[in-house]
């Protein structure tokens, strides 16, 4: 059986493959069809919706990994679609190279982060799949389709971030950047400031975030700017990080969580407490290392994109629900920002968006709470994630995305006989 890391599915395929070349992923789709016999490639498993549940054929595409390919005069490097975030780093140091933007968790593979829209923040960075500058996938009929800028283009803008459902990426080019330092700055700040100029506060950093913990008036902020790779680093300490990051964070929050699901009273102050616990610091370091964060607290999520300037008013609405429900949230809300782009699927496709982000630990309940938090970002002409849970239909998501009905052409181009689908991909894209 096949869980995902959330618990959130689980299922048990008919059969697993573990293709080691692309030509055993385009026999496994040419056999798969003649059985009639729906096919997902599954990564790590860490989507909150059932993206990446299998039922016929599940394909772990891990084996195909590393570096395929490198254009030094263009800072490109072609990978292999089961290669994994966190590996991504060490692939791209001998060359000097770095990705643009990251999300804090980095546990993903490349394909699913870019077939789901997983994104970092920074108003000038769009999510991971703007940097797909191509890709090879195995389409259908189980033939090669390459995507770049010389073949087949015009496919590039629903390839690069396509849910799974146009075939099994095999191959994605990045457009790097040189390798860069990052200086963050962490603090603690009134909430209600934090709002009133946060356009302000977007527009002056590279990237910025925050979290908020629900009961509290406190901003958890971070505040990162890109230094040139030479410069010097100031790394956290082995024990500071230890402490702040592994102890306080994961192990103390953990317990903390497991105590306030069996006396949810104890709620508000817990997370009083934890906001004193989370101080001012300042470090720097290699990207990928500010970047991501290690999360190994189960938790579900829900995640809505919006348009920026709508962040502050949705913000507080979440709050006022809380409070009006009489609810205890232990989990903080996420807050992040992106560029627009032009991906036909992406949360950020034709506009400036914020992401708000609501989480529950994962053996609570989350399932009022989020449907009640979703209603108000609908009234925001909100996107869910594509990797997290939310209760959105193809109906409904058409509304939102202008190119939805384009998308759909080039699935039953690529994939006539949907082999490629889910229930859930189903529900989203329609049938």
């Amino acid at each position: 059986m096949w869980k995902n890391w959330a618990r959130t599915e689980k299922v048990t395929p008919l059969r697993v493959e573990r293709p080691a070349s692309v030509e055993a992923v385009q026999r496994a789709v040419v056999a798969a069809g003649r059985s009639r016999l729906r096919i997902k490639a599954v990564g790590a498993g860490h989507s909150f919706t059932g993206i990446a549940v299998a039922r016929g054929v599940q394909l772990d595409v891990s084996a195909l990994s590393g570096v395929l390919a490198v254009d030094i005069a263009r800072q490109r490097v072609t990978l292999g679609g089961g290669t994994f975030l966190h590996q991504v780093p060490a692939l791209l140091k001998p060359f000097g190279l770095a990705m643009a933007n990251l999300g804090d968790i980095d546990r993903q593979s490349i394909s699913g982060a870019i077939s789901t829209g997983t994104h970092g923040t920074g108003r000038l960075f769009g999510g991971i799949s703007t940097q797909v500058v191509g890709a090879v996938l195995v389409i259908g009929d189980g033939s090669l389709l390459t995507v770049n800028e010389t073949h087949n283009a015009e496919l590039l803008p629903a390839v690069a971030l396509g849910l799974g459902a146009l075939g099994i990426i095999v191959a994605v080019t990045l457009q790097c950047v040189p390798a860069f330092v990052l200086h963050a700055r962490e603090a603690a700040e009134p909430l209600g400031v934090v709002l009133e100029g946060l356009d302000e506060r977007v527009e002056a950093a590279d990237h910025f975030e925050f979290y908020w913990f629900p009961h509290t008036q406190t901003a958890l902020t971070k505040t990162n700017t890109r230094l040139p790779g030479e410069a010097p680093r100031a790394p956290l300490g082995a024990g500071k990080r230890f402490i702040d990051d592994w102890l306080v964070a994961n192990q103390v929050f953990r317990v903390t969580c497991s105590v306030a699901r069996v006396v949810p009273s104890i709620i508000p102050s817990l997370n009083r407490t934890a906001e004193k616990l989370t101080g001012t610091r300042q470090f720097s370091d290699h990207s990928a290392r500010v970047f991501a964060s290690r999360r190994t607290v189960r938790f579900r999520e829900m995640e809505y994109a919006l348009p920026a300037e709508a962040v502050p008013a949705v913000l507080r609405e979440i709050d006022a629900l809380i409070e009006r429900r009489g609810w205890r949230i232990s989990f903080p809300v996420e807050v992040r920002f992106a560029a627009a782009d032009g991906l036909w699927l992406s949360t950020a496709e034709g506009r400036q968006t914020g992401y708000i982000a609501v989480h529950r630990y994962f053996r609570e309940s989350h399932a009022e709470y989020f449907e009640a938090v979703e209603e108000i970002m609908m009234a925001y002409a909100g996107r869910p994630h594509w990797g997290k849970l939310h209760t959105r239909d193809a109906a409904s998501l058409r509304e939102v995305y202008p190119h939805f009905d384009a998308f759909g052409a080039v699935r039953d181009r690529l994939d006539p006989a949907r082999l490629f689908t889910n229930d859930y991909v189903d529900r989203v894209l329609g049938a």
